[in-house]
């Protein structure tokens, strides 16, 4: 788009890259449940990521049929479920998220809890965890163009399996799962690396698939620390040039 720009004393008409906002309506079994700014791409793994990490689903095999219309700006999915279990959630409270994307949630943060603490045994050195980090940045293709964007990955210690952009770093990690479901990848032994800042919502997305790490270039909040040190995931921050934050479990840093 055509803008108006000021650098230094100089002042000028140029053309911009501006990052789409996009309104994005789920709709289970008929029924509107939530509406989601984001970037309109991978919007089905989106709605699947979503879903999964709200508890309306339990993976693919809960999903019967996804449609989605492009005029309207909605997904509308048949699942499996209990009618009750369903009532239920659509009837609690949401939680408006702190993502810039407008992030909702119906997952109370004391559920979490109730679930074994995680044991997995995976380490890495600090060498991978800037190396990781590193590659994330590299491909942020979204970012570099707009500006406007985070971006979340999926790890295995080694290498980049999954990567996703989106203008909400709440959506992106939920594309992230989303295509995770699709594919069946699992997450024992895996590591999120993120650009955005890792509040409550964003651990405990990671907490309810049992993601022993849970890195990013950028800071945590007091909750999610305290969320990371019960649920067992080992919570690293502020990853840049040559230094981290490790906030809990260390002992999966060599």
């Amino acid at each position: 788009m055509k803008i108006e720009k000021i650098t230094g004393n100089k002042r000028y008409f140029t053309e911009d890259t501006v990052i789409k906002e996009f309104p994005f309506t789920i709709h289970i079994n008929g029924k509107p449940l939530v509406t989601l700014l984001c970037s309109p791409m991978h919007l089905d793994y989106l709605a699947l990521g979503y879903l999964e990490s709200e508890g309306f689903i339990q993976g693919k095999g809960d999903v019967n049929k996804i449609d989605f219309d492009q005029e309207t700006g909605s997904i509308h999915l048949e699942i499996t479920h209990d009618e009750e279990m369903f009532l239920n959630k659509s009837r609690l409270h949401p939680i408006f998220t702190t993502g810039c994307g407008k992030g909702t949630t119906y997952f109370p943060a004391r559920e979490i809890l109730k679930s074994h603490p995680i044991t997995s045994p995976l380490s890495l050195f600090p060498s991978k965890i800037l190396s990781l980090v590193k590659e994330l940045e590299n491909r942020g293709e979204l970012f570099r163009a707009t500006g406007g964007a985070h971006i979340s990955a999926l790890a295995d210690g080694e290498k980049i399996i999954f990567v996703f952009e989106d203008i909400g770093r709440h959506n992106a990690l939920d594309k992230l799962f989303g295509a995770c479901m699709m594919h069946g990848v699992g997450y024992e032994d895996k590591i999120i690396v993120t650009s955005g800042r890792i509040s409550s919502e964003m651990l405990i997305k990671c907490a309810r698939r049992k993601i022993p790490l849970l890195i990013s270039r950028s800071a945590a909040t007091g909750l999610a620390v305290d969320l990371a040190e019960k649920t067992g995931i080992t919570l690293i921050g502020f990853v840049r040039e040559n230094r981290m934050n490790i906030y809990t479990h260390g002992w999966r840093i060599k």
